[in-house]
């Protein structure tokens, strides 16, 4: 089983991106998306700096080499939200300590809530509670009835951003705040109205020696 989109964008939202390395939360040397010297995948030292390209890979790598240990250590059938869940765990907490963690043995006795309040076990050092906080919602979840959070932005992770604009959003019609504008044609002064009786005598003299004299 392989992470979906939305779970690559929620897991990318999570770690962060850099390009140069940097001391993770416990301290840890760290680059790209939250590769570090143990994922075998680069070894990471002060002053290391990356591509966006090389960042790209690696976190292909990462994703790829975390979802395969979720795979063969889980028994059950699992939805794309709850795999993607899972692998940002794993991602976080290092494949061993997934395998024998105790959301792996429940899920695997079919306690699938049990499963998830597992999650939520792996609450150290305290700055990770949101995110398992985030992965305890995305398990249970569906896709279909919310997308999961971002951890640092706080805002729906909608899809894979593509062309300027997140798959699964939808663009706003413009609605005008201005006031319509009336259409009104002008008189036409052959077809205008006579002059109203309120405008007196001498007016009406008037108007009664233009039409004799036309």
């Amino acid at each position: 089983m392989e992470m979906s989109p939305i779970g690559r964008a929620a897991l990318l939202a999570r770690e962060g991106e850099r390009l140069t390395a940097y001391k993770d939360s416990v301290g840890v040397w760290t680059i790209s998306v939250g590769i570090t010297s143990a994922s075998g995948l680069s070894k990471v030292t002060p002053g290391l700096t990356i591509t966006k390209a090389q960042s790209d890979a690696l976190f292909a790598k990462g994703v790829a080499q975390y979802a395969g240990p979720v795979s063969a250590a889980v028994k059950v059938p699992l939805a794309d939200h709850q795999f993607d869940a899972l692998v940002s765990l794993c991602f976080n907490i290092g494949a061993p300590s997934f395998a024998k963690s105790t959301v792996v043995r429940r899920l695997n006795a079919g306690d699938y809530a049990g499963a998830a309040e597992a999650i939520l076990m792996w609450n150290k050092p305290v700055v990770i509670i949101p995110r398992r906080q985030a992965e305890y919602d995305q398990f249970r979840t569906p896709y279909s009835v919310k997308r999961p959070s971002q951890v640092r932005g706080g805002a729906p992770v909608l899809g894979v951003v593509s062309g300027g604009m997140a798959s699964g959003a939808t663009k706003q019609p413009v609605v005008s705040t201005k006031p319509p504008v009336s259409a009104t044609k002008p008189a036409n002064p052959a077809t205008a109205a006579p002059a109203p009786a309120s405008l007196g005598f001498w007016a009406r003299l008037h108007a009664a020696l233009s039409r004799k004299a036309a």
